[in-house]
């Protein structure tokens, strides 16, 4: 099987806006998730709708696609990406612009979900543990997901789920295996082009979760695990926090 990732990139973030320039230990946070996936998958791409985030990603031998200004999400930006520069390939990995410590290990992780000729979608989680801390585990901007026998997605939620009716929050971490949603999907070629095509649902709406949408009309969600931190970078915080982490972790 052949796999492509596509890596979208918009500059006009409501939380922190031109979030992929932003330099990361001396590059561009977007070049770090670039070099982070090169060479892993079979090729990959920025998709983005802005000139100077383009300008970038050319600047340092990147390969970039521009998209429409109007998408809903990034798995829309994902897919018209797709249709300009993925023929020929099976398997769409969709990975967060701003997650530059994404790890190989992770790549690898989601790639062989799809050794499982019925997987639809794939996705990656990472246990929490208790050295997290239970604020990590109440964190809203930290979506966490239950998961069957078989580990497909049951449901994702900004809530902490399952609520542990019998025992104190203090020890829910050592209680029950939560599990944290690291923001990386791979999609079949030909579902990526179904649910793109799906209205948005009450669930999505409400969570403000867009992989609600695909459980919510039916379609299986695979989920591989990963024991990699990675940090997200959703607010300038986040960005001195991912400074720190570089440092300490990466040298």
């Amino acid at each position: 099987m052949k796999y492509i990732g596509i890596i979208p990139a918009r500059y006009a973030s409501t939380r922190f806006p031109g979030k992929p320039l932003e330099l990361l230990g001396g590059k561009p946070m977007i070049q770090r998730v670039y070099e982070q996936v090169a060479g892993i998958l079979d090729e990959a791409y920025v998709a983005t709708d802005d000139e100077r985030i383009e300008a970038t990603v050319k600047s340092f031998g990147g390969k970039v696609v521009m998209t429409s200004t109007h998408h809903r999400s990034g798995t829309d930006r994902c897919y018209e990406a797709y249709t300009k520069v993925g023929q020929g390939y099976d398997v769409v990995v969709n990975i967060q612009g701003d997650e530059p410590f994404i790890q190989p290990e992770q790549l690898y992780a989601v790639k062989a979900c799809f050794n499982d000729e019925k997987t639809q979608i794939a996705t990656l989680v990472k246990p929490f543990t208790p050295s997290d801390g239970i604020d990590a585990l109440f964190n809203p901007n930290s979506p966490k997901v239950v998961v069957d026998k078989d580990m497909h997605a049951l449901y994702f939620s900004r809530s902490v789920i399952p609520y542990l009716r019998n025992y104190p929050r203090e020890e829910w971490l050592s209680r029950h295996v939560y599990y944290k949603h690291i923001g990386l999907y791979a999609y079949r070629a030909e579902i990526l082009k179904e649910i793109t095509a799906l209205p948005q649902s009450e669930l999505e709406l409400a969570e403000s979760l867009e992989q609600l949408r695909w459980l919510e009309n039916g379609y299986t969600i695979k989920v591989g695990i990963s024991q990699v931190e990675t940090i997200g970078i959703d607010t300038p915080e986040d960005l001195v926090k991912a400074e720190e982490f570089l440092k300490k972790h990466v040298g």
